[in-house]
């Protein structure tokens, strides 16, 4: 088993894939213990899950793909109970260690495989995006993170959370590694057009703390350097803030997540984390409510989004409005937190569109991360830019 200081992978299974020949032949690569291993039990951050279920047939598509193309999978990275939470704190496993932000939370769900690559245990790792479950880890724990275009990649053997907004991302230290995974998993896209229009989303920036949106500014020149002036572009339309957009996120994600997992905790009655326990106590009461109109308006948004993007555009934002919590951080504290986090998160999520998280600051000693938001389809195109901006800040460093 990997020597894994760090707390970062998961003790309840040893398990290695060794990659042959192929364009990621040497990389060493994790998995989030969501994604399943032929002959494993996916143990989805939670010890009655793991005892309830029975060991995977086959291995997930997108971990067969990596080790077809070369990579070696090294072990099943810890995740937040069942995948519903941005801290990255689990009730049975606990907290790995966000080696970039000492004392802070690594943010989740995708904890182990944010914190493993952080750290250099493995050189990119798997993880799973829902609500924000890539992207926000990725920013707090300072590396590169990709959502992309809902579907693009094969989420067939991966534990489910909520279906219309699952997606599989990953994580690396650099932008190039980013690629490469992306190369091998996305296949190409269906339209070469250039990403050349940037649109700063000032209803995203608005959200962000001052010394967050002041540690940003360089990253956004690097971004204006290479593509030029952003045009100014708010969203959320008519609403004229993202909370709102937030709130039937959280609406439609709850109702999925209880037809998804609820069957199985009224027969199991699992032993939860209280955070977690707390949640899915409102995804049961927020089903059993009249629907509030959420799905129809988020139609409305995607159709927005998509005429703002266009086929070119990309918009520029904070990946988390603020730095990493304590690990001591109240509880409401962290319900603050996830509202704003969510609110920045479930654009690309509502949308269905790819988002990169780039590496581009810090405050307090602590990462933060712009995001570039996509065409729905752009994913090839949003990591060459990702890598172009990239090479932009290191040129200003």
């Amino acid at each position: 088993m990997i020597d894994d200081p760090l707390g970062a992978f998961c003790r309840h299974v040893d398990v290695t894939l060794t990659g042959a020949a192929g364009p990621l032949a040497g990389l060493r690569f994790a998995a989030k213990d969501l994604f399943d291993v032929a002959g494993q039990v996916t143990g989805c951050g939670n010890p009655d899950w793991l005892r309830t279920h029975a060991p995977a047939a086959a291995t997930a598509p997108a971990v067969a793909r990596l080790v077809e193309a070369g990579a070696t999978l090294v072990g099943k990275t810890v995740t937040d109970e069942l995948a519903f939470s941005l801290n990255g704190q689990n009730f049975h496993y606990g907290t790995p260690v966000n080696v970039n932000a000492p004392g802070r939370i690594p943010g989740g769900s995708s904890s182990g495989s944010a914190a493993a690559v952080a750290g250099g245990l493995v050189d990119f790792a798997l993880g799973t995006d829902t609500g924000g479950s890539v992207r926000t880890p990725a920013a707090l724990c300072g590396i590169y993170g990709i959502r992309p275009t809902h579907g693009r990649v094969p989420i067939s053997g991966v534990a489910s959370l909520a279906p219309s907004f699952d997606t599989v991302g990953w994580f690396a230290r650099d932008a190039a590694i980013l690629a490469r995974v992306g190369a091998v998993l996305l296949g190409e896209d269906t339209v070469a057009r250039p990403l050349c229009r940037p649109l700063l989303a000032a209803d995203g920036f608005a959200l962000a703390d001052p010394a967050v949106d002041r540690a940003l500014k360089p990253a956004l020149a690097a971004a204006e350097a290479i593509l030029g002036r952003a045009e100014s572009v708010r969203v959320s339309g008519e609403e004229r803030e993202l909370r709102p957009w937030m709130l039937r996120f959280r609406e439609l994600q709850m109702r999925e997540i209880w037809a998804e997992l609820g069957g199985w905790i009224e027969a199991t009655r699992p032993r939860f984390g209280p955070e977690i326990a707390a949640r899915f106590e409102a995804a049961k009461a927020t089903a059993a409510s009249a629907p509030a109109g959420s799905a129809e308006r988020r139609a409305a948004f995607r159709t927005r989004l998509d005429e703002i993007l266009g086929a070119d555009g990309v918009l520029v934002l904070p990946s988390v409005p603020m730095i990493a919590p304590k690990l001591e951080a109240t509880a409401e504290d962290l319900l603050g937190f996830r509202d704003r986090t969510i609110s920045l998160n479930c654009i690309a999520g509502l949308a269905g569109l790819p988002q990169v998280t780039i590496p581009a600051g810090r405050v307090q000693g602590c990462p933060v991360g712009l995001s570039l938001v996509g065409p729905r389809g752009s994913d090839r195109r949003l990591l060459d830019l990702t890598a172009r901006l990239a090479a932009g800040l290191r040129t200003r460093s």
